[in-house]
């Protein structure tokens, strides 16, 4: 099969003169049908959860208020007991060659998704979510998406950049399945996980992206997520109360990120076996859904219902507070899932908590509740993944409202900013790396060597005797000694060559000193000095340190930097390298 597809390609090229780009772009659509059937197929998993449980499939908040409380109790915990011994399963199939995450796998990865690592994950998933977890179930059809493609690429045999590539078509074809978005699945690949938006990358994902929104219309029942009124025209004064709601939503996405970092911690710290602890989870969130059963699932129910009934405020603040209970416990116990979902329940409770606020402050002036939902959806995206573009889009996709545009935009920005400032900004680890590393690259640029500053160790007086300088050299591994005078200011080099040619000559070096081998024409750095510049000395000198003093006026010798400090912080400013 494998000798069969091979061939296949390679006739197919030859055939029809396709290049590499063409060629990436069929496998792009390939992989977006893949994606697709691969989401189609854990909903499906889903509905076969709920069926069981209450005859019918539909909403968990339904699921849940069908259910009597006793079982509301429980339920959720035996999911995550089950769910725990799945992912112990999943970890004997880890790969340590191989990277987990479908991000890191494109990132900073070679592109090779372990194929039963991932599988498990997803099915320990299903159980979270399936038995009333709170948590999205984006992340695992993302991740069974992504697989798809790196399964494809590895049977045709891709190098690792096209690799990359091809999961990353996948992972857009999740997106894209789970939220009826092309645009914003493909810019969500390319702006969060890529990092830039290259035409040669962003042309296969958007194919594969809209490959996989086509392919999931033809699915009977299917409907995007979110049923999104018709947002009202937004004018005048009005605006700035948007541009308020984005301070909010930038203020808040951070501490809603170092809630679910501190349940993780908290839950780390129980001296008990994986599956104990996502057991604990899930029965924090079935005591809690005894009195809320809107906690259960993703919350696309419930924020659908706030986007179409209205909600009084004391009501908002019950569920938001349970649903960030609720969501805490299931992730931090360690639960397979996506936090997306939940980002967006929690940014259309805050919205809509602000538009009731704002009404009854300016009931004359101000849109319905259900516009600054909307509109806090995108905000508390944006500054909870730090990709505000993809925020704008996927808001802009999911109500198809030129009305929305404005205000959107400005909210967004805001909280993209406002996040930013907080120093906690992302859900996703790899875009906080991503920074972290932009941030370095940044500040070696304006390196100077002061920072690479060693010791030299290897220094002599200009009175010192071969026999001392013989003693230095067999206690270090160098070329030559640095040799200043009686001020410490540095006048030259002994090299190694020249003492070794004397001694076995066997010329008479008695009598000689440091003064007599000296060579006063060397290289020579000083602290101020850019890496660049110090990087231009070091091509032209064959050796691995060279001496820094204070300044050419006054050669005070302060140590030695040595090159491969300079060329390990130069790989950091230029990773492609």
């Amino acid at each position: 099969m494998l000798s069969f597809l091979l061939r296949a390609r390679t006739r197919a090229q030859n055939l029809f003169r396709l290049s590499e780009a063409h060629t990436m772009l069929l496998w792009a659509i390939v992989t977006g049908v893949l994606g697709a059937f691969a989401t189609v197929a854990f909903r499906r998993c889903i509905d076969f959860f709920q069926w069981s449980f209450t005859g019918r499939a539909g909403s968990f908040v339904e699921m849940a208020r069908d259910l009597p409380w006793t079982v509301r109790f429980w339920l959720p915990a035996a999911g995550g007991l089950i769910a725990g011994c799945l992912l112990l399963i999943a970890q004997r199939h880890a790969d340590k060659q191989a990277n987990s995450d479908y991000m890191e796998a494109i990132a900073i990865g070679d592109g090779v998704v372990p194929i039963w690592q991932s599988v498990w994950r997803s099915i320990s998933s299903l159980f979270t979510i399936g038995f009333g977890g709170s948590i999205g179930r984006e992340g695992p059809m993302v991740q069974l998406a992504a697989l798809a493609g790196s399964v494809i690429g590895r049977v045709v045999h891709f190098d690792p950049q096209r690799l990359r590539l091809l999961v990353a078509c996948g992972a857009a074809a999740g997106i894209t399945s789970a939220y009826n978005a092309p645009i914003a699945g493909a810019f969500f690949v390319t702006e969060i996980v890529l990092g830039s938006i290259a035409m040669e990358n962003f042309g296969p994902v958007v194919v594969a992206s809209v490959v996989a929104n086509i392919t999931m219309r033809e699915f009977a029942g299917y409907r995007p997520p979110y049923e999104m009124p018709v947002f009202p025209p937004v004018a005048g004064v009005e605006v700035l109360l948007f541009v308020a709601l984005g301070f909010l939503c930038g203020a808040t996405a951070p501490q809603f990120l170092r809630v679910i970092d501190l349940s993780r911690a908290q839950f780390r710290r129980l001296p008990w076996p994986l599956p104990l602890r996502l057991a604990l989870g899930g029965l924090i969130v079935g005591i809690v859904s005894v009195w809320v059963p809107e906690v259960w699932g993703n919350g696309y129910s419930v924020v659908n219902s706030i986007l179409h009934s209205p909600w009084t405020w004391t009501a908002l603040i019950v569920v938001l507070i349970s649903k960030l209970v609720a969501t805490a416990a299931t992730v931090g116990s360690g639960a397979v899932g996506g936090v997306f979902t939940p980002t967006l329940f929690v940014g259309a409770a805050l919205g809509s908590l602000f538009g009731l606020a704002s009404h009854a402050v300016w009931p004359h002036g101000t849109s319905g509740s259900f516009a600054y939902a909307i509109v806090g959806m995108g905000a508390f995206l944006a500054g909870a993944t730090q990709a505000p573009l993809m925020a704008i889009l996927m808001i802009f996709e999911m109500t198809l409202s030129y009305q929305v545009v404005l205000p959107l935009m400005l909210s967004c920005v805001v909280a993209y900013f406002v996040a930013r400032a907080s120093g906690k900004a992302s859900m996703y680890e790899i875009t906080l790396r991503r920074h972290a590393d932009d941030e370095e690259r940044i500040r070696l640029r304006a390196t100077q060597m002061r920072e690479f500053i060693k010791p030299a160790d290897t220094v002599v007086p200009l009175t010192a005797t071969v026999h001392d300088m013989t003693r230095v050299f067999l206690e270090y591994p160098v070329k030559y000694l640095y040799v200043t005078d009686d001020d410490g200011h540095f006048v030259g080099v002994v090299a190694l060559k020249d003492i070794t040619s004397d001694l076995l000559e066997k010329r008479d070096t008695a009598s000689r000193t440091a003064g007599d081998y000296l060579q006063p024409e060397f290289t020579t750095l000083t602290p101020d000095m850019p890496i660049g510049v110090a990087l231009q000395r070091f091509l032209a000198f064959q050796g691995e340190r060279l001496p820094v003093i204070v300044s050419v006026d006054k050669p005070k010798l302060l140590g030695a930097v040595y090159k491969t400090a300079l060329l390990d912080a130069y790989r950091r400013m230029n990773p492609a390298l």
